[in-house]
């Protein structure tokens, strides 16, 4: 193995370890804490993580395997099961995502109607969507015998040795990727984007009565003026950064594992060896950035890591979360101050800002 293949073996020992402990982590909270059971989006990321588990402890280790064996692992049977759920898997975690912004969508842009429109059976049949969807095209391929082995990417998955169907296998990559990458990604930009439209929108509202009551305060003291404009300075970035962060890991991930594999439908065109397991490499990466993006840095499973952690360390998790103040935030003194405008004394509370 040259050096190339041994840093790209320690890339994908990594991705191991990272997407199975964070999915674990995900799954562990999700079955510990009842509020995230209740609620809809809670489903989709049930589903992700299955997924991405499942992909971790079957195609991955295998695609190890193969990368430093340089030979299929197992029989040609094994194979065809492996590659039925790499195919299988990767589909449905794209429509999961695709999903997850639909809800997003939904619950930003329609909130008081979200729950008539996005109820438990909804999720439901989403999901029954994104499972059909996935199981026709898996099984499709597998019936067809386009799952094998493929050296470029040195895993189990979709390939076509035969050059009698080469044309229909062309048209099934094409049709393929179209309705599984390039929908999700469509998706993912029209429900995100819808987001944060209205999320600007709000925030420009929020920036004018914070801007507003600083004006009116005149006597406001310097650090509590400073620290609503950096709140408002914070707000207007946060959405943009998250909406980027969907999207972004979307395409960095998948998008050059599906460029090679549609590129790859021209003989003339060569790939790099290389290359190939690089974009399979980045294609399993998703696995391990998911827990990440949709679930383990929101407050909630932030709130159950550390409850968990705590009733594993035997103490209260009351008292570890400052009595009822959020995990992630320090209590602030309340500081008060006596302001006089057109004669009627205003108090104001020094911790005012947060509230905007």
């Amino acid at each position: 193995m040259d050096t190339a293949e041994v840093l790209l073996c320690v890339l994908m020992v990594v991705i191991i370890i990272v997407s199975l402990l964070s999915n674990v982590l995900v799954l562990i909270c999700f079955l510990y804490n009842p509020e995230i059971r209740k609620q809809v989006p809670g489903l989709f990321n049930l589903n992700l993580t299955f997924c991405n588990l499942l992909l971790t402890v079957s195609n991955m280790p295998l695609t190890l395997v193969g990368l430093v064996s340089k030979a299929q692992p197992g029989g040609d049977g094994f194979c065809q099961i492996v590659g039925f759920l790499e195919t299988f898997l990767s589909t449905n975690s794209m429509l999961s995502m695709a999903a997850l912004s639909i809800d997003r969508w939904i619950a930003v842009v329609f909130p008081l109607r979200y729950h008539s429109k996005m109820r438990h059976k909804d999720a439901a049949f989403v999901l029954g969507y994104t499972w059909a969807h996935s199981m026709s095209f898996s099984t499709v391929a597998t019936c067809l015998s386009w799952v094998g082995y493929h050296r470029l990417y040195a895993s189990c998955t979709l390939s076509n040795p035969r050059a009698s169907s080469r044309t229909q296998f062309v048209i099934f990559t094409v049709f393929f990727h179209s309705f599984t990458f390039l929908l999700s990604f469509i998706v993912l930009c029209f429900t995100y984007l819808k987001v944060l439209k209205v999320a600007r929108f709000h925030c420009k509202r929020i920036d004018v009565i914070t801007m507003q009551t600083l004006v009116l305060l005149v006597d406001i003291h310097p650090s509590v003026r400073q620290r609503c404009l950096e709140e408002q300075k914070r707000r207007r970035q946060r959405a943009t950064k998250k909406i980027s962060t969907f999207i972004g890991t979307f395409m960095l991930c998948f998008a050059p594992y599906v460029i090679t594999r549609i590129v790859e439908l021209f003989p003339a065109v060569p790939i790099n060896p290389h290359w190939g397991i690089v974009s399979k490499c980045l294609a399993y990466s998703k696995a391990a950035c998911d827990p990440f993006v949709y679930s383990l840095l929101r407050h909630q499973y932030k709130k159950t890591c550390t409850d968990i952690i705590n009733r594993l360390l035997k103490r209260s998790s009351l008292n570890a979360s400052g009595r009822g103040y959020s995990i992630d935030q320090t209590p602030q003194p309340k500081r008060t101050y006596n302001l006089t405008f057109s004669g009627i004394q205003v108090r104001l509370l020094g911790t005012l800002c947060t509230s905007f």
